[in-house]
Parts: structure tokens; sequence; C-alpha cells
């Protein structure tokens, strides 16, 4: 194996997997490295709109995903304290799909499609632990393969892709920009023999100070995920004691006036449960001196809605363009390069953010916007544009004159 690389890209899951894939069509030499081997499982609720699974045409893996025999979905209904909305993401078929492939499968096709990229080297087993550097600029890393053996690696860039922990943020020392913590403990799960009514759905369920969802997922089974308040000791003992009791137990004392409750009754919980007892929607500096982070280590926010596959996506198309426009010529140029890619980031990620954070705070909702809520579900153009704001058909502000026709009186069809 080489020594020496382009780019050197430390985590091989989406993110890191898919710049590599953008890397190698721009002509760079890439080591794409992970702790970890393919395929695996990690946290996840792995739902993706429409206008991720573009860009995963575009790779060439939709095909791949497809094979897996997830369904494909386009309506979603969703429960706001009683209020419900119910109807299609906006946009022709294409455009209104979605798709939910476990990410055992999802990761490993991606990692599988980087590994077969000309000028792409991937290396599993091998967990960084150190950047090297050559006064203030990042030349490389070293770490330790899985046997324990040390090695060193060099490259004009390391681009952490490492996820929400990232060690490479933090070795950088990339600064915290924006941070919202959540008031939730979250538990995800996998379930058997869960039924729908009509056409297969992702469902949200919010009631006063709990959450739910499932998405229709592979291998026949949905991914199900409960939130509660962090700071309520009994549910969080029911929980740490007995996940599978506390994921029943919440839904018939949280969702008994839903069909929630007796639906998942019937189903079977398959596969380990995973819990994840508060974490932070945080945003951070993406490029400095020879580093660069994509993915979940550049920002993460509330997993409810969804958007965590596309950003990664998004954010290692954005980053290997910034870079190409630059050919090889990085030094001297991390500023603006760095500027370019903040920029574009916020531009596209920013609003999306900014609603996860919004929903990750433990604040009862006013009688007024569950209201409007109502007035938004009881109207099908109202309803697809805010279903919109999910798959990027529409954007948060459209919502506003969508409310303001409602409240004049006027209806739509």
């Amino acid at each position: 194996m080489k020594k020496e690389y382009d780019v050197i890209v430390v985590g091989a899951r989406v993110a890191g997997s898919s710049l590599a894939c953008a890397l190698s069509e721009a002509g760079y030499e890439v080591l794409l490295a992970d702790r970890g081997s393919f395929p695996s499982d990690t946290l996840s609720t792995h739902n993706m709109y429409g206008n991720s699974l573009a860009m995963l045409k575009e790779m060439g893996v939709y095909d791949r995903l497809r094979d897996t025999g997830t369904p494909v979905f386009r309506r979603a209904r969703l429960d706001f304290d009683g209020a419900v909305l119910d109807g299609r993401f906006p946009g022709d078929e294409a455009e209104s799909e979605c798709l939910c492939v476990k990410r055992v499968y999802f990761d490993g096709i991606l990692f599988d499609r980087a590994k077969a990229q000309p000028g792409v080297a991937t290396l599993e087993g091998f967990r960084v632990i150190g950047l090297l550097r050559d006064g203030g600029r990042v030349v490389g890393v070293t770490g330790r393969h899985r046997d324990g053996t040390a090695a060193s690696y060099g490259a004009k860039l390391v681009v952490g892709a490492d996820g929400r922990l990232s060690s490479v943020r933090s070795l950088a020392g990339s600064r915290r920009l924006r941070a919202v913590p959540t008031d939730f403990a979250s538990y995800v799960a996998y379930v058997d023999g869960f039924a729908q009514e009509g056409e297969i759905h992702v469902e949200f369920y919010k009631a006063k100070d709990k959450w739910a969802i499932a998405f229709p997922t592979s291998d026949g089974q949905f991914v199900i995920g409960f939130m509660y308040p962090l700071d309520d000791e009994v549910w969080m003992r029911r929980f740490v004691a007995d996940p599978e009791a506390g994921i029943r137990k919440l839904a018939e004392e949280g969702f008994g006036h839903t069909t929630l409750p007796e639906r998942l009754r019937k189903a079977r919980i398959g596969g380990p449960i995973r819990g994840l007892h508060g974490y932070d929607n945080d945003w951070h500096d993406g490029m400095g001196p020879g580093w660069a982070l994509v993915g979940d280590a550049l920002t993460f926010k509330d997993p409810t809605i969804g958007q965590g596959m596309h950003d990664a996506l998004f954010g290692a198309r954005t980053l290997a363009a910034i870079l190409a426009e630059h050919g090889r010529d990085w030094d001297g140029n991390w500023e603006e390069m760095g500027q370019a890619y903040r920029q574009i980031m916020e531009k596209k990620l920013l609003s999306r953010f900014q609603m996860g954070c919004q929903l990750t705070r433990n604040v009862p909702t006013p009688p007024e916007t569950t209201a409007v809520y109502r007035m938004i579900g009881a109207d099908a153009q109202a309803t697809s544009t805010f279903f919109g704001m999910y798959n990027y058909k529409r954007e948060p502000e459209d919502l506003e004159p969508e409310i303001r026709r409602l409240l004049g009186g006027r209806t739509a069809g």
C-alpha cells in the first residue's frame, strides 16, 4: 500500500464513501480508511427523500439499493398532538420517492462502489489516533491497524467523515459554530409484522413531550423510533432496564389515542435496540489548512426530520467540486475554499438545521400552532407544501403564504 495520497478520507460510511467516489471522478488519489469493516450496521433512521435518491442515481448505486428489496414510498402521515397531515411528497414520481435502506446494506453498497473506483485505496480496521503536521498544516494521519501495528500515511488533505463524535474534527481543532442541545433520549428498533392501512408510508407522532416515528425499511421490516424527555427519570429507568418493554409501554401510555400501540402489540421487535441519551445539534468549521469535515462530523441535527443522509451526500459532492476547482493548488487557498464550502453548505442546509433545533426542544405546542397544523392538514395544497420542505421541493418560507391563504378563508382542492 502506498504511503502518500492526494486525500485521506477518515470514515467510510455515507459521507466518506460518496466523497471518495467524487474525488476519484476528479482524478485524485484517495485513501479511504475506517476503523470498522463492511458490511456493518450503525444507529440511524436512514430515510432518504427523492433529492437524495437523485444523487445516488448519478453515482450509479440506486439500482443496487433497490435490489435489496427495500420498498419505495411516497406518502407521509403526521399526527401532531391530534392534528393530522396525510399526503404525498410533492414532485413527479422520481422526486416524490422515499427509500429507507438499512445501513448494513446501504453503507456496504457505497463502500463497494468507492473501492471499485480508480485511484481509491481502502483500509478497513484502521483507527486514526493523530494528525501529522508540517507547521500549521495537516499533512497526514497516524493510527493503528486492527492487529495493533502502528502506521502513518501522508496526504495534501485529510477529511474527517468519521461521524458525530469525529476524531479528526477534535484533532484538527475545528471550532463549533452552533450548538443546541437536545432535550430528548431516543431509542430505535426494527420490527416485523407492523401493519399499515392503505399505501405504505412513513408515520410521525408528537404527543405532548413524546415522539414516535415509523419508516418502512428493508427485509419487510419497519424502523421505529421513540423519544422521551432526558430529564424524565421514570422513563429513563424503564428504558435502561428493558428497552423493549420501555418502547411498548411508551407506545401504550403516550400514543393510546392512535392506532400505533395496537399495531405494535401485533409486531415483533427483531434485532438489537439502540439508544442515544441526548446529543447536540451542532455545526462546525468545515475546513482549515490540510483538513476538512463532511457529513455528521461537520453538522449533526435531530434525526427526526431525516436529513442526515442527504446532508452527507450533498456535502461530499460540494467539497469535491470546490477542491476540483483548484486542481491541486490548495496551499494558500485554504481560507478561500473554506469560505466557499461554508457558504454553500449554509445556504443549502441551515434552514433544515434550524428546523431540527426547533424539534429537539421539549416545549409545549401552543394551541394556536396545533390549530394551524389542523388547517394545513385539511388542505391538499398546504399539506403538499409542508411535506415539500422535507424533500427540498419547497422551502420553509413557502409555508407562510399558505398559512395566510388559509387564515384568509380561501381553500385549495
